[in-house]
């Protein structure tokens, strides 16, 4: 016989712990206590996790895989202190108790009729989050790439000073929903919903910023909490995940940093570029320490991904030599992937180290 669905509550304060047991009993749920999960098993197996400001802090010190219904429960308005643990944790929500009692109840009966309805917590989708160890590396391209070759994807646009991804895969001219139709999005958001709205190329479904070319007011502002929950919502609807992020160290893309399985740096095999590449390779380290290496030739200097690995002390996932025809294609209507050229063959590799790596609540950590 299976056994119900049990929220694992994670709780230092006796007084949260006292709303979270009357919560928990009103949805007729078990809960289980721990003060610290024993290991992946415990943490991944509960219906929902719910833990407050220390028992956040101390969970996002642990090498956890990243997870969906994790909400961390306060006893006064959240703030700075509360969103920076919420995030560094993987929590989705932050909630405010005893006012969030009835938000909190719903949160968790949906998580168990989840749970059971599958026999345990939903597959989800790996994720991915891409980044420039300089100005045109090729990260946004990598990105689209990346998610061409996942099959049923979600790629996310968060860098919103990169020109717009709809540009490099070619969906520009498409109707659907943009980062300005969801910019007071958060919560929970539904993916099938969301997939059926957002322009479409193949499989791969896109969330761009606004259409500045054809009149658009830019789009510089994408809340961190719009964010996490359309990357909960993709991951959580069982796509891959791809979020190109920007060049900048921004709560925005410490969202996106914290919640992916896998960081792929960007970097071309030049000094300067490993120059610029180590400020940016040590900050996105700090923020995932799933970080590891694309190194793009060629190499002027004859540096090979091997050095680039060394000198910026992070692995190399995977190294591409020069795509031929690449620029005229993307001026023509967007990315054309052939099925053999570098691009594409990097990017498979990629995609094999980060499914691995989500399957197992990390990334391989060495050069494939």
């Amino acid at each position: 016989m299976t056994p119900p669905p049990r929220i694992l509550a994670v709780i230092d304060d006796p007084s949260l712990s006292s709303d979270i047991d009357r919560v928990v009993a009103a949805a007729g749920l078990q809960i289980v206590r721990t003060d610290d999960p024993s290991g992946h098993r415990v943490w991944s197996g509960a219906a929902a996790i719910v833990l407050d400001l220390p028992s956040a802090r101390r969970c996002a010190q642990r090498d956890l895989p990243r997870r969906g219904q994790v909400i961390l429960v306060s006893s006064v308005e959240p703030g700075p202190a509360e969103w920076e643990a919420a995030i560094a944790a993987g929590a989705q929500k932050v909630m405010t108790l005893p006012a969030n009692d009835g938000e909190l109840m719903v949160a968790l009966a949906e998580a168990a009729d989840m749970s059971a309805a599958s026999g345990d917590c939903p597959a989800r989708g790996a994720i991915a989050a891409v980044l420039a160890g300089r100005g045109g590396a090729g990260a946004s391209v990598f990105a689209t790439a990346l998610a061409r070759v996942a099959g049923e994807s979600l790629l996310i646009d968060g860098d919103p000073w990169g020109g717009g991804l709809d540009l490099v895969l070619g969906t520009e001219t498409e109707p659907g929903l943009r980062w300005p139709d969801l910019s007071s999005s958060s919560g929970r958001l539904n993916y099938s919903a969301l997939r059926e709205a957002l322009p479409r190329h193949g499989g791969v479904s896109l969330l761009s910023g606004g259409r500045v070319l054809s009149g658009d007011p830019p789009d510089t502002d994408i809340s961190p909490l719009s964010l996490a929950a359309v990357i909960d919502a993709g991951s959580r609807g069982g796509a891959t995940v791809v979020c190109d992020v920007a060049r900048q160290r921004t709560s925005t893309t410490e969202t996106a940093l914290a919640a992916s399985d896998l960081v792929v740096l960007v970097t071309t095999a030049d000094v300067r570029s490993c120059a610029a590449s180590v400020a940016v390779s040590r900050w996105a380290s700090q923020g995932n320490p799933n970080t590891a290496l694309l190194v793009r030739g060629p190499s002027p200097g004859g540096l090979r991904p091997s050095d680039v690995g060394r000198l910026l002390k992070l692995p190399v996932l995977a190294a591409m030599r020069p795509e031929r025809g690449i620029r005229p294609g993307l001026e023509r209507g967007g990315l054309g992937l052939r099925r053999r050229s570098p691009l594409a063959h990097a990017a498979v590799k990629v995609l094999e180290v980060l499914r691995q790596g989500s399957r197992h609540g990390h990334s391989e950590k060495s050069a494939p």
